[in-house]
């Protein structure tokens, strides 16, 4: 059996859990998550928890099996306590600016770059430099952070660029001089 597959998925008090068929539906204080899990994969209430089971042992189910908990897992966190992803703008003249619901990125280009998250994704800038991308699904946070992101990779020589807060960027020495000739 999987080791993440088998683990229950703990539902936090105010989480309201429905399964219809292969559709599970996840509502809770910050907003409501809907996924339909596959065929050969069940997803059953017990009390406060839910259990994941799959139907055979191919390695094909079993894969899914760990894949569709962890999902499911991240549907419950997401609705119960929200998924935020820090982003930090190092470089001189790099800022970011909220300008509505969108957000205005100065990353060194002739224009400014606008970014407008898509719904149920906030994005605060609580100062020009660092960016808090918040929201209830997991997997849109990471993307909206990744596209911000990719705007401006931080690149290896300056460090200069978007990246995720606490990210390392492995350095470059930079040219080596005039050689002695």
């Amino acid at each position: 059996m999987s080791r993440v597959g088998k683990a229950p998925i703990p539902i936090p008090p105010g989480v309201e859990v429905k399964i219809n068929d292969q559709q599970v539906t996840v509502k809770g204080p910050k907003g409501t998550l809907e996924r339909v899990v596959h065929t050969k994969i069940k997803v059953e209430q017990v009390e406060q928890e839910l259990i994941v089971t799959r139907e055979n042992d191919e390695r094909a189910t079993r894969a899914l099996h760990g894949l569709t908990r962890s999902l499911v897992n991240n549907m419950v966190v997401g609705v119960a306590d929200g998924y935020s992803k820090a982003l930090e703008i190092v470089g001189v003249g790099y800022r970011a600016a909220p300008k509505g619901r969108s957000i205005e990125l100065s990353l060194g280009f002739s224009h400014p770059v606008i970014y407008d998250p898509p719904e149920g994704i906030e994005i605060e800038v609580p100062n020009p430099t660092y960016l808090v991308v918040r929201g209830i699904d997991k997997e849109v946070v990471g993307q909206v952070a990744a596209e911000i992101r990719k705007f401006r990779p931080p690149e290896p020589y300056k460090g200069k660029g978007v990246r995720y807060e606490g990210e390392r960027i492995i350095r470059k020495a930079g040219k080596a001089g005039a050689a002695a000739g």
